[in-house]
């Protein structure tokens, strides 16, 4: 099978009430989900957007097996999220607060080592797991101080270790890198393209686009509980009718001049310009072509769908 995640028309509505005056309340439906379908492959991250309130979250605890569909289905390496939620729990790690669920008077390790007896690991295997594990995320110097001094970039880099205890081939980072500094951040998101190399499917989710672009094969973003588009960074771009910038310099007669132009086809437009300007007898210089950012396809969809 080449998909390690499957998610079906997923559907999911919560019920909650607002206050009215003193006494009354009035009962409110949020459709959360609206029929979300999705799959991510083995070997593969991929990126969920969506802006505040969009559904990333919930459908991230459906597929993790926290909450359960009102209508859909899911499956995480042939197995359904809700008939066989034990065995898919084995299977997965799964970070939603990154500096959440540590004890802190316990170590680094000590912390690894106590989830990992949770998972059923022999004390052998769990505390040799826990030394590799510390040793992967840059922790191993840290591995015996106290989690409570630990810097946020530590405790997200111990949350993927925790996710990763009992070697889980589907990972779920649900914003792994919030709140970090650029070089914690980068270094979470180097261990990510490393356990995407390993095999490992990864279901990834950020508010920081320029991130998700770097390290995401594929992206879908969804808006009101609804699946807009989907596919590679670049194939949404070209969806979406992005426009690319061609600046090429060019000298004639020691005279520097700059060709700029906007298009759709960057590699024909060019060709097209290269070609002209040698005709002319100009001399081509430097040549930039600046490609449109994800962060412009997302802000295109959320405000095309609110239209």
């Amino acid at each position: 099978m080449n998909d390690a995640i499957i998610a079906l028309n997923l559907r999911k509505k919560f019920v909650s009430y607002e206050r009215i005056g003193f006494i009354r309340r009035r009962k409110i439906i949020v459709e959360a989900l609206k029929g979300v379908s999705f799959n991510v492959k083995w070997g593969e991250v991929y990126g969920l957007l969506g802006p505040n309130g969009a559904g990333k979250t919930t459908t991230v605890k459906i597929l993790a097996t926290l909450l359960i569909p009102d209508d859909g289905y899911a499956m995480i390496n042939g197995h359904d999220v809700v008939k066989e939620a034990n065995i898919v729990r084995s299977i997965i790690g799964l970070i939603l607060y990154p500096d959440k669920g540590f004890y802190s008077r316990l170590s680094g390790y000590e912390n690894l080592v106590y989830f990992g007896k949770l998972y059923g690991l022999s004390k052998s295997m769990v505390e040799t797991r826990a030394r590799e594990l510390m040793r992967l995320v840059g922790l191993e110097n840290a591995m015996n101080r106290p989690y409570e001094e630990y810097s946020l970039g530590m405790r997200a880099r111990l949350a993927i270790a925790r996710a990763l205890i009992h070697d889980p081939p589907v990972l779920f980072l649900d914003e792994p890198t919030i709140g970090l500094d650029p070089i914690s951040a980068r270094e979470v998101r180097e261990l990510v393209r490393k356990l995407r190399n390993e095999g490992k499917a990864i279901l990834f989710t950020s508010h920081n686009l320029w991130e998700v672009e770097e390290i995401c094969d594929r992206v879908g973003i969804i808006n009101n509980g609804k699946m807009i588009i989907e596919g590679s960074p670049r194939d949404i771009k070209d969806m979406l009718g992005l426009k690319y910038t061609i600046e090429i310099e060019t000298q004639i007669n020691g005279r520097v001049e700059i060709i700029r132009e906007e298009t759709t086809n960057p590699i024909d437009t060019l060709r097209k310009i290269i070609n002209e300007a040698e005709s002319r007898g100009l001399r081509i210089g430097k040549v930039r072509i600046n490609e449109p950012s994800l962060e412009e396809a997302f802000v295109r969809v959320v405000e095309n769908e609110g239209k």
